[in-house]
């Protein structure tokens, strides 16, 4: 079928006349754009996308062309301009925003066909897949407001889609370790627990809405489907309400696009590391109103430590609908699946603490343990863009998430005999959260200022049914065999779980007091109910109306370099109760913060310095005189205090057009202040925590013809950590001394469609502890690090 054309002046009408219900000053907004030398249709398309203007071009006049590198905050007309720098090729723009690519020879007719380089629906500065970068032009996850990291009062992080994909992050544990400030424990081969400045985080967010984390339960998320994971390390009570003053983990979902792209990944590594992945995108009618993506992935990998395998599978699918110019409706869903063939325990220690010198691929469980999740996520999303700038989003998300676990763990008495442990339980664990907000500028005193003002909910439900039991004594660990124990069967506990519900609405401005000095004001109401039940009984707790504040102030040294100061809290509610019967007030948390950011090169560099310190109160601590307490109940006092310092030091960006780099320094030391056992007050909070972290990593291109070639690498080195104290008669000590991993990377692009890279991780072989256990006779949930392993991938898109 024939396919009418247009002039160039018909044209220029038809986009003007689709773009007249956007606000003029939508089109003049500046972006950060760090968008290295492409395929100059592949640099269009992502300018659109991230200006949310539609730009016209003959697919002809782009093919065989390459664009020049797009870097700084830039409105699109002058994005535009940079890419096109020494193609032949020139913009046309009108008064009314429509934006045309001719070439540059003046009189040169030219009949261009249907528009083919567009916007998404989603107009989102912050999307980082296909920009190659390692920053983000702007995040959100501190205050709902959307800025740039250097104009955010806090420490943050953005892992950006590039950097997963350098560096191999195939699940959340992946992305934690390579975070500055973030530590990664695994007390157990599959029970996973996140820290940051000492505490630990209890709750993730998913496109902006918080969820409870328990890693006992909740499988790591598969990475294949996010875009980015946007990192606020400290307290962050102005968005989630309670919780812990540890860190706020935001992983944001890959969006559908306009235009077809499909890519096929294939992976294949030691111990029979098999990955493949499926990524599709692509508009579903011939306006472009309706579009989808799926994303799939599914790994089946053994392990170095015998016995042990993981199978795990992902299906994600989203849709978006384009109600009319303004408006957008998503809607998605996700499933994974993790079945992990692995035991409770980890590596035991002598009774003194010292290293037994067992082999990393020991494993003292039993062939028949399992320890399996799953996880179902539905969500919606209804946006809607107002005249004056203004826009209102609600957004719903429900999970549902299942764990059936059989497992055992060593213990020892003596250090010399040991005992095994073996429990078989099962959760169910429901997350259901809800939030509608507003955004938009408003005008006082003569200049324009932002406000947000919104209202959220949020409801957990989590259920625990099991039981454990000793089944075998006597052990010698030399002549384990895992084979050698019938599988047993349990009589079910006394079930437990609890219900907790959190309303609360909030509100954030920020002011343009003065060209250089803007002000962030915050502030949040919560009401929280919490029912915990074991068998029959029932305990209720209930918080009224918590207020939460935050506020920062952040002064422009210069067109490169911004200090700041904020404060920050949050609340944790406690089920410990008084000599009085009653429950004691929340743990309060407190984050100060002072530092200096900068951006270089033209926005594609991002650094930053910080001091803070967070204070964690009203921790329950164990009443000295007990008289008066019911019988066989310990009454506490809100009494408890552990102060967090430290320092952190952060570089994210393109050095060059060819050289990418990541890095961080962090210095987090939380020690007590108060508590019962007097003896404790000026000790470290957390031994088994590094106190000193650095992360980094780079990713070269070389240049001239051997562009095609990248190479990679990456360094994380911490401090010594232990546990120790008195076993029986016996002091001991569990020590992992200071140690540093390096991987490497080389990678190399085929052709425009086929990309192939080499990883190589712990690459000088170092023997390690991951995590450690917190005493010599329970569990050895002592876990060694991976060994030298090597992963061989390649990606093909269309």
């Amino acid at each position: 079928m024939h396919t009418p054309r247009l002039r160039p002046s018909a044209l220029a009408l038809a986009v003007a006349l689709s773009l007249a219900h956007l606000p003029l000053s939508a089109l003049a907004d500046t972006q950060s754009y760090d968008l290295p030398s492409a395929p100059l249709e592949q640099t269009l398309r992502q300018i659109a996308r991230q200006s949310g203007q539609l730009i016209a071009a003959d697919p002809a006049l782009l093919q065989g062309k390459r664009s020049a590198p797009v870097h700084g905050q830039l409105d699109t007309r002058e994005a535009v301009r940079q890419a096109l720098a020494g193609s032949g090729l020139q913009l046309l723009s009108t008064e009314s925003g429509a934006i045309s690519v001719q070439p540059v020879a003046e009189g040169t007719a030219l009949e261009l066909g249907a528009t083919n380089v567009t916007s998404t629906s989603i107009r989102d500065s912050a999307t980082t897949e296909g920009t190659g970068s390692y920053t983000s032009g702007s995040m959100s996850t501190a205050t709902k407001l959307s800025l740039s990291p250097r104009q955010t009062p806090q420490s943050v992080t953005v892992i950006t889609r590039q950097r997963m994909d350098d560096q191999g992050m195939n699940n959340l544990e992946d992305v934690v370790k390579n975070t500055p400030g973030l530590t990664l424990v695994k007390a157990g081969t599959e029970r996973v627990e996140l820290y940051s400045r000492g505490f630990m985080i209890s709750t993730l967010m998913y496109d902006g809405l918080p969820s409870s984390y328990d890693g006992d339960s909740v499988p790591s998320p598969d990475m294949a489907m996010y875009d980015r994971v946007e990192v606020v390390r400290g307290a962050t009570g102005l968005m989630q309400g309670s919780g812990a003053p540890s860190a706020s983990l935001n992983l944001v979902r890959k969006r559908p696009t306009k235009d077809t792209q499909v890519s096929l990944k294939g992976s294949a590594g030691s111990w029979d590391n098999y990955r493949t992945e499926l990524d599709a995108s692509s508009a579903l009618n011939a306006t472009g109103t309706v579009r989808g993506r799926v994303v799939t992935a599914y790994q089946d990998k053994q392990s170095f430590q015998d016995y042990t395998s993981n199978e795990y599978g992902l299906l994600y699918a989203i849709g978006e609908i384009d109600l009319d110019e303004r408006t957008t409706l998503t809607v998605g869903a996700s499933s994974q699946n993790d079945n992990n063939n692995a035991t409770w325990g980890g590596i035991p220690t002598a009774a003194d603490g010292s290293d037994l010198g067992l082999s990393r691929s020991t494993y003292l469980g039993n062939d028949w343990e399992y320890w399996d999740k799953e996880s179902k996520t539905l969500f919606g999303e209804l946006e809607h863009h107002f005249d004056n700038d203004w826009k209102l989003r609600l957004a719903a998300s429900k999970s549902w998430v299942d764990m059936e676990y059989l497992g055992s763990y060593m213990y020892t008495q003596d250090g010399t005999t040991y005992n095994q442990m073996a429990g078989r339980y099962s959760t169910n664990y429901d997350n259901r959260s809800y939030d509608l907000f507003a955004s938009g500028p408003f005008t006082f005193a003569g200049r324009s200022h932002e406000l947000v003002l919104g209202a959220s909910r949020r409801e957990v439900s989590y259920d625990l049914a099991g039981g454990q039991r000793t089944i075998a004594s006597g052990i010698d660990l030399s002549t384990w065999n895992p084979s050698s124990q019938a599988k047993p069967t349990f009589t079910p506990g006394t079930p437990s779980g609890y219900d907790t519900e959190q309303t609360g609405t909030y509100i954030t401005t920020r002011l343009n007091v003065a060209d250089p000095l803007k002000v962030i004001l915050g502030g949040r109401l919560d009401w929280y109910e919490n029912d915990v039940a074991r068998g029959s009984t029932h305990t209720r707790y209930k918080v009224t109306r918590n207020v939460t504040r935050y506020a920062g102030v952040i002064y422009d040294l210069d067109k490169w370099h911004s200090v700041y100061a904020s404060y920050t809290d949050i609340f944790e509610p406690q089920n410990a109760r008084g000599a009085d019967g009653g429950l004691l007030d929340p743990i309060t948390g407190k984050n100060y913060e002072i530092g200096i950011k900068g951006e270089y090169l033209e926005g594609r560099l991002n650094a930053s310095a910080a001091i803070f310190q967070l204070d964690q109160e009203n921790r329950a601590s164990v009443l000295a005189d007990q008289t008066g307490c019911p019988s066989a109940t310990t009454c506490y006092e809100a009494a408890g205090k552990v102060r967090s310092k430290g320092v952190e030091l952060e570089i994210n960006g393109r050095l060059t057009d060819n050289w990418q780099i990541a890095a961080g320094y962090t210095f987090a030391e939380a020690k007590y202040q108060q508590d019962a056992d007097e003896t404790n007050e000026g000790r470290l909070f957390n031994t088994k925590l590094p106190r000193h972290q650095l992360n980094l990593s780079t990713t070269y291109h070389l240049p001239g013809e051997l562009n095609r070639w990248r190479v990679g690498a990456s360094l994380y080195r911490q401090n010594a950590t232990y546990s120790k104290g008195v076993n029986g008669t016996v002091d001991y000590q569990i020590e992992q001394k200071a140690y540093a991993i390096a991987d490497a990377m080389l990678g190399y692009q085929v052709n425009e469609h086929l990309d192939t890279q080499l990883s190589i991780n712990n690459i000088f072989d170092k023997k390690y502890y991951q995590t450690l256990a917190s005493h010599p006779n329970w569990g050895g949930v002592s876990q060694y690090g991976a060994p030298r392993n090597f992963m061989l991938s390649a990606k093909y898109s269309f």
